[in-house]
């Protein structure tokens, strides 16, 4: 008998996927475990290895198609069933299944809240559920025009543009409009708060112009909507510390080769940088914290999320419970989720829960980062290229003197909405300390 391949769930938030690529034709015969399909959802992007061993027998989703988790995506099965290649593949979704049809009802007529279609429309992409939760709407009030009426974007912000009454403007120059005031803001004893009406996006090119132009991946807007909704909540401030590494780099250099032969990983300087964080982030529990309305939320556990350049985007996989390892431990779980991101071998679960983000510009040559808050973290590290620089140093006698040193620059943006500059500052005293003066536990 044919074996369904369903679309999995991909996590307990993720309701839909879209297909990326299809690495089997119609006919084609492949074995169980081997990749059969890759897919991508608001949170990763995955490889899906076949269900069974046998025959492709037919492609039901094509690419880019975005649909329900439990989906029948394909069929496998013996190549007598059907005749390989006897049907196209479908260019639209596969039927979906009766549970995002119709909403079931348990005893008593009363609706489950818990089916698909609940799930779709309630649990929409994170960014749709923040907006939402921003502008204080209810997603199960709103019409929505994505998989089994799933609210989309596009969707809150149309519902949003609604209630609005301002007009574009008739001609590419946006028109100076006067400030709205808003009565529900609050004025802290100042000036009313003015809300000013969106003012409408220029075009992205003129006619006639020589241009390419191509859809983003769902990644890319992913991306493109979390940085944008991440400068819109925070309160971004930064803060750049000097760091000397000299310390650090000998060490390393001393221990690298028993290192990598005592726990089978390399040393690079990430770890250390980890380690210091992770200390700090103890010393300064509000660095490790979330805004909830005008709650501030105080993380227990320090899961740490690794900022990863790919090919295709950046994900963010995470380190949990960072601060109960050592270097060898961290240096670990960095250079495994690295690389097993960059295979595309994430579980979603790997990606979320994490309370602070580093991320390391540096690896390419730059002097500083200023990166943008991960949320609904509250900050981000930035570490900068670890470089050879002509620096005043103190000896032990107080006499001053001119040596090479490793320097390197390291950044902390954080939402000063909950965390102040001096907190800021102290936080980043806290890690440059560590990182010049600890011996992590090598010596």
């Amino acid at each position: 008998m044919a074996f369904d391949v369903v679309m999995p769930q991909m996590g307990e938030s993720i309701a839909e996927a879209t297909v990326l690529k299809w690495h089997k034709q119609a006919g084609d015969a492949i074995v169980k475990d081997e990749t059969l399909y890759e897919i991508s959802t608001d949170k990763v992007d995955a490889e899906i290895p076949a269900p069974a061993t046998g025959t492709l027998l037919e492609i039901l989703v094509d690419v880019n198609l975005t649909v329900p988790v439990g989906t029948v995506v394909a069929r496998i099965g013996d190549a007598s069933e059907k005749a390989a290649g006897a049907s196209a593949p479908a260019l639209t979704p596969a039927p979906t299944p009766a549970a995002a049809q119709a909403a079931p009802l348990q005893a008593g007529g009363i609706e489950d809240t818990n089916s698909l279609e609940d799930r779709l429309r309630t649990k929409s992409s994170p960014l749709v559920r923040e907006m939402a939760r921003q502008h204080g709407l209810d997603l199960s009030r709103i019409q929505g025009t994505g998989q089994a009426g799933r609210v989309t974007r596009e969707d809150l912000e149309a519902h949003l543009a609604g209630q609005t009454t301002a007009a574009p403007a008739p001609t590419g120059i946006a028109p100076i409009l006067p400030a709205v005031h808003d009565p529900s803001a609050p004025t802290m004893g100042l000036t009313p708060a003015l809300a000013v009406p969106p003012v409408p996006a220029l075009p992205a090119f003129a006619p006639g112009e020589r241009v390419k132009v191509e859809p983003m991946s769902r990644m890319r807007k992913v991306i493109a909507d979390g940085m944008v909704a991440s400068r819109r909540t925070s309160a971004h401030v930064y803060t750049v510390f000097e760091i000397d590494m000299t310390r650090v780099a000998q060490l390393r250099n001393k221990h690298k080769q028993a290192f990598e032969a005592q726990f089978g990983t390399k040393l690079s300087f990430l770890p250390f940088v980890m380690m210091a964080a992770c200390k700090a982030l103890r010393a300064y529990p509000v660095v490790n914290a979330s805004v909830d309305g005008d709650n501030i939320v105080y993380k227990q556990d320090i899961n740490l999320g690794i900022a990863v350049s790919l090919d295709w985007g950046l994900i963010v996989p995470v380190v949990r419970n960072a601060d109960m390892m050592n270097l060898g431990g961290l240096a670990r779980s960095l250079n495994d989720l690295a690389e097993r991101a960059r295979t595309k071998q994430l579980k979603p679960d790997e990606i979320s829960g994490g309370t602070f983000t580093i991320t390391n510009p540096g690896v390419y040559g730059d002097t500083f980062g200023l990166p943008i808050i991960n949320q609904p973290q509250v900050a981000i590290q930035g570490v900068g290229a670890i470089v050879k620089r002509p620096v005043v140093v103190t000896g032990p006698d107080g006499t001053d003197f001119i040596a090479i040193r490793q320097m390197m620059f390291s950044s902390l943006g954080f939402d000063h909405r909950i965390i102040d500059g001096a907190t800021g500052d102290l936080f980043m005293a806290f890690v440059k300390k560590e990182l010049e003066n600890s011996t992590f536990g090598l010596e």
